[in-house]
């Protein structure tokens, strides 16, 4: 499975910094993409240590696994979060990522999954 395109539209308040705000953002989505796709920590049984434990076996999104991502921002003016209206957008674009792709599976295939990361021996 892959991603080929990805279109996240956020409401994130007050944004001060378009660029940085932007990119966080996406950062957060090929974290979530790798969330539900690549990463999955492998626990030995008879010791309960990890034994993925570095990045040469813990697989983690590259450029080359990463689709075209555009990130639109909601116009939002929250007076009740604070003064200037401004929120944290470090994790924001994470939070449905994995599940967006997880629905996407089951609208393709019927099946539903629930533990991550979606592969295919799940899907049979």
């Amino acid at each position: 499975m892959r991603v080929t395109r990805w279109v996240g539209t956020f409401g994130v308040g007050r944004i001060l910094n378009a660029k940085t705000a932007n990119s966080q953002l996406i950062g957060g989505i090929i974290y979530g993409i790798g969330m539900a796709l690549m990463e999955h920590t492998v626990i030995d049984q008879n010791l309960g240590r990890v034994v993925n434990h570095d990045l040469a076996e813990y697989h983690v999104p590259v450029n080359a696994d990463v689709p075209d991502i555009e990130v639109l921002f909601v116009d939002e003016h929250d007076p009740h979060i604070n003064p200037l209206g401004v929120k944290g957008v470090g994790e924001i674009g994470i939070t449905g990522t994995a599940a967006a792709i997880a629905n996407a599976v089951y609208h393709a295939t019927g099946k539903r999954v629930r533990d991550l990361p979606i592969t295919l021996d799940k899907l049979l």
